[in-house]
């Protein structure tokens, strides 16, 4: 390993596996590094590129020190030791994003924010499929970055995380936003602070941002920057929002009316949000009014996110396990106020991140009951005790089972855990099943 490495990949994992193929097959001098033993792709690598070398079990400073290119993955702290030790010798470090977006040739729409940047990435992308383009969808959501790369698309359409988007200086999107900023990853960053920092690299090189008019984090700090605002509020001069007539409430740009709010399948006031906010960035990446309006009407939300499962005896279920940090929760809480008649019993917990459960103090005037659990449950409770009554419980399914008898008719079971799953299930997706299996069998 004395011959100078033209890239270093650290980490095996599924975004770290797309970055050893994209660069071994450009020909390159690779060699991936993973500090676990054996990382998930591990024996992929071995199969396909028997040409790159592999260190597994920890990173190796000289060998950082010596490579051209350090290609970090999302689940690698820039903080870490070895990593500080080679920028500060000048090594560059970048991620799959900052490749990715050196390589496209269509315009990119980049969509960051703490909550719900996947049901507006999905939205903006099923858009793009109604207005006849050829669009690739993924980042965070489903498809590493550099498997979407292909001279025949028109657009890309980007979820983003902050740890994708600390290592991209500049991704010179065509649209970019940043929906929200709430406290989350407070156990991998410093401060609140440099987490939604951390975001707004999203607008580096971009030509519009969309902004989210009642977050003021959301705005990007540079004001060259062309902007479109969308908010809950009547909307002013080219920005979106809500007007009424009537009795009849309306998304509308600069007071004109485009589709009674009625009309979406997908609920609640944070989802009203996300509409708007999908009709801002379609605006602003050129497509027509008609494929924004027709996908609104019939987009039935994403699995896991604020996701009604079944009413039995008067009680709606809900499925939010996607909600893993507290903005989620707080989002889907105040949301669903003005959809249920009775109160809300909220099941949450799990691995708070770091967060403070305190920030949800505002968004529980509906909730009867917290049953909390997981690792984080006493935590939530001495936070939030003093708001609410708080229940704890040892499984999952005994949470599950205190929130059902909890409920009376008209009421809403919700599970928003505010919390990462990893302490008892194998993703967010797992816990949502189990919830919704749960269900099923009242």
């Amino acid at each position: 390993m004395s011959a100078k490495i033209d890239q270093v990949v650290i980490g095996l994992g599924k975004s770290g596996y797309s970055v050893v193929e994209f660069l071994a097959r450009a020909g390159l001098k690779v060699l991936a590094m993973d500090t676990r033993e054996q990382p998930p792709y591990l024996e992929r690598v071995k199969e396909h590129y028997s040409n790159v070398d592999v260190v597994t079990g920890g990173l190796q400073k000289e060998v950082l020190l010596e490579a051209n290119r350090i290609v970090l993955s999302p689940g690698v702290a820039l903080s870490t030791p070895e990593i500080q030790c080679a920028l500060k010798a000048g090594v560059e470090v970048v991620g799959d994003i900052q490749i990715f977006a050196d390589h496209a040739k269509a315009p990119i729409v980049a969509i960051t924010g703490s909550n719900a940047k996947s049901t507006v990435t999905t939205l903006v992308g099923e858009m793009a499929k109604d207005a006849g383009l050829n669009v690739a969808i993924g980042g965070n959501l489903g498809t590493p970055a550099l498997e979407l790369l292909d001279p025949s698309v028109d657009l890309y359409v980007m979820e983003l995380s902050s740890f994708q988007l600390e290592t991209t200086p500049n991704l010179g999107a065509k649209v970019a936003t940043v929906l929200n900023v709430s406290p989350d990853h407070l156990d991998r960053y410093e401060s609140y602070e440099a987490y939604w920092q951390a975001k707004h690299a999203v607008f580096n090189g971009c030509e519009t941002a969309i902004v989210n008019l009642e977050d003021e984090l959301s705005a990007p700090k540079d004001l060259s920057i062309k902007q479109i605002g969308f908010s809950l509020r009547a909307p002013s001069e080219l920005n979106y929002g809500i007007v009424s007539h009537g009795e009849e409430d309306f998304l509308a740009i600069d007071h004109q009316a485009l589709m009674k709010v009625d009309e979406l399948k997908i609920k609640g006031s944070h989802n009203r949000s996300n509409a708007l906010a999908a009709l801002a960035i379609g605006q602003a990446a050129g497509l027509s009014l008609d494929s924004m309006i027709t996908t609104l009407r019939d987009f039935p939300g994403l699995e896991h996110r604020c996701q009604w499962v079944r009413r039995v005896d008067g009680v709606d279920y809900f499925n939010d396990s996607k909600g893993t940090n507290v903005g989620a929760t707080e989002a889907a809480l105040i949301g669903l106020s003005s959809d249920v008649k009775g109160s809300i019993i909220l099941m949450a917990g799990g691995d708070g991140k770091g967060a403070d459960f305190g920030y949800l103090k505002g968004a529980l005037s509906q909730v009867r009951v917290v049953i909390a659990y997981g690792r984080d449950q006493e935590k939530i409770e001495s936070q939030l005790s003093q708001s609410v009554s708080v229940l704890r419980a040892s499984t999952f399914e005994e949470a599950f089972n205190m929130a059902s008898q909890q409920a009376t008719p008209g009421d809403a079971v919700l599970l928003s855990p505010a919390c990462a799953s990893f302490d008892m299930f194998n993703s967010f997706e797992h816990r949502g099943q189990v919830f919704m299996s749960l269900v099923e069998a009242l």
